[in-house]
């Protein structure tokens, strides 16, 4: 992806550059918004969207007689309900309401194909003629197993059902590997729902400590082990972590590039440094790529920024549309699981209908196909700008792969605290300006979004011009 950066008027400039492999366009200047614009401006939608999505609202009432907040996965709900979908194809959704919506969320990556992508159904639909669970060992798993193998450079590899499960068993291995217990997470990163890794997922700034040397945060319901958390772009501190407890670390758990808080870039170098201090101290690297995978390019983030780890997870991209993820790496490591130092189990492990999905996933996600979708959001990416420095807003495009962000800072976002001095009030009214015009992103406040496959240029206008209209809306 081509790399834009221009300096910023505070001297931002100054800071380190990011990975060349990614996207980041910061404005020279900018001029502050009224934020008594921007509190009118979002009563205005919130009405706005109760009005337009009625059917919604009675559904979530419905739903939350049976299922707590009417959801089945906590992220799905926001106050005061979430829309409610009944059908989706290639680049579109429709809600209950019968109104089509843009995804541009496409389930965090999971969708990169596009919504009932043909040759993955006629796969799925071609499977279930010849048995949908085995139990057994098949051809179809081994052959998927053998495409992932050459194509994110992995030298074993085990099929699960979850991001959750594999990022836990890619833990557990570390620890068989190593005979060490502690972990080290990024603040701010999310890995699933494994205790181990549920630390420090935007925490409260009131209990997280100093910003160079965070506090684990753990919930109250949660039973996390030994977990140091380290600040994202922040060798020195990781350093003094390994230095001080490498003999009681396994591994070191992170998002190559962090996509649970919008996009947040590594600095030029970083991951280098990671491996370099990981190897120092003996301690195991795992990349989660769970959202990253082949949104990030053909043989995923690992491969396309030069760094490699130990083990790598997947999950989301890989399954096109259906619960499929894997755990892998370096033959020593994935040693532990040939001979039993972690056992790994699962009764839908491997299961003919996903490893025919995998299959037509492969089949479609050519380099080409890929780079199409990386050039369409470029090309949105670029408009963006171009709106961005045209109205004078304290914002700035990030991207990576497929996927793409509007951050609302005037310098580069390089870690959770960066994140968290972000102009979330203007965030929440965009997100909400596109979906009361037929747009739909993650409901984070992240502005982040992925072009699938589905995706066409014209589809990407309308996120542009969505955007113009709000820009023109905050400058009246």
């Amino acid at each position: 992806m081509t790399t834009v950066a221009r300096p910023t008027s505070d001297g931002s400039s100054a800071l380190p550059a990011h990975d060349p492999a990614t996207w980041r366009s910061v404005p020279a200047s900018s001029t502050p918004i009224d934020h008594a614009r921007v509190a009118q401006l979002l009563a205005l939608e919130w009405e706005r969207f109760t009005q337009q999505t009625g059917a919604s609202g009675t559904h979530n009432v419905r739903a939350a007689k049976v299922l707590p907040l009417g959801v089945t996965s906590s992220f799905q709900f926001w106050d005061p309900y979430p829309i409610s979908i009944n059908s989706a194809k290639g680049a579109w959704l429709t809600d209950v309401d019968g109104r089509p919506l843009l995804d541009l969320s496409m389930g965090f990556g999971a969708m990169l194909v596009g919504h009932l992508n043909p040759v993955v159904v006629e796969a799925v639909t071609k499977a279930m003629e010849t048995g949908t669970l085995f139990v057994t060992p098949s051809p179809s798993a081994t052959e998927a197993a053998e495409r992932f193998q050459s194509r994110f450079g992995l030298d074993l590899l085990r099929f699960t059902n979850s991001g959750t499960e594999s990022t836990m068993y890619a833990v557990r291995t570390a620890r068989a590997v190593t005979h060490k217990h502690g972990i080290v997470e990024i603040e701010g990163g999310y890995h699933g729902g494994y205790d181990a890794l549920a630390v420090s997922v935007k925490p409260d700034l009131a209990d997280a400590g100093l910003e160079d040397f965070p506090t684990p945060v753990v919930p109250f319901d949660v039973e996390s082990g030994i977990v140091h958390v380290v600040p994202y772009n922040n060798l020195e501190r990781l350093e003094q972590i390994l230095s001080a407890y490498g003999d009681e670390l396994a591994a070191v758990v992170m998002e190559p590039v962090l996509e649970n808080i919008s996009i947040v870039l590594p600095d030029e170098g970083y991951l280098a440094g990671v491996r370099a201090l990981c190897d120092a101290h003996g301690v195991l690297l795992i990349f989660d790529e769970v959202k990253t995978g082949l949104t990030a390019g053909y043989a995923g983030a690992a491969r396309r920024l030069g760094v490699t780890p130990d083990l790598v997870t997947l999950a989301k991209s890989i399954g096109g549309g259906l619960p499929l993820a894997a755990f892998g790496g370096k033959a020593e490591v994935m040693a532990a699981v040939t001979d039993g130092r972690m056992a790994h189990f699962g009764t839908y492990n491997g299961n003919p209908l996903v490893m025919a999905a995998a299959l037509a996933v492969d089949e479609v996600c050519t380099e080409e196909a890929l780079a199409g979708a990386e050039s369409v959001n470029e090309g949105a990416l670029r408009a963006l700008d171009a709106l961005i420095e045209t109205h004078d807003l304290p914002a700035h495009t990030v991207g990576f792969g497929v996927k793409g962000a509007v951050t609302w800072s005037t310098t580069p976002v390089r870690n959770y605290r960066d994140y968290k001095r972000t102009d979330f009030e203007v965030a929440e009214l965009s997100w909400l300006w596109g979906v009361n015009r037929g747009i739909l992103t993650p409901p984070g406040l992240d502005e982040q979004w992925l072009v699938s496959l589905a995706h066409t240029p014209a589809d990407m206008g309308l996120l542009v011009g969505a955007f113009e209209e709000l820009a023109v809306a905050l400058r009246a």
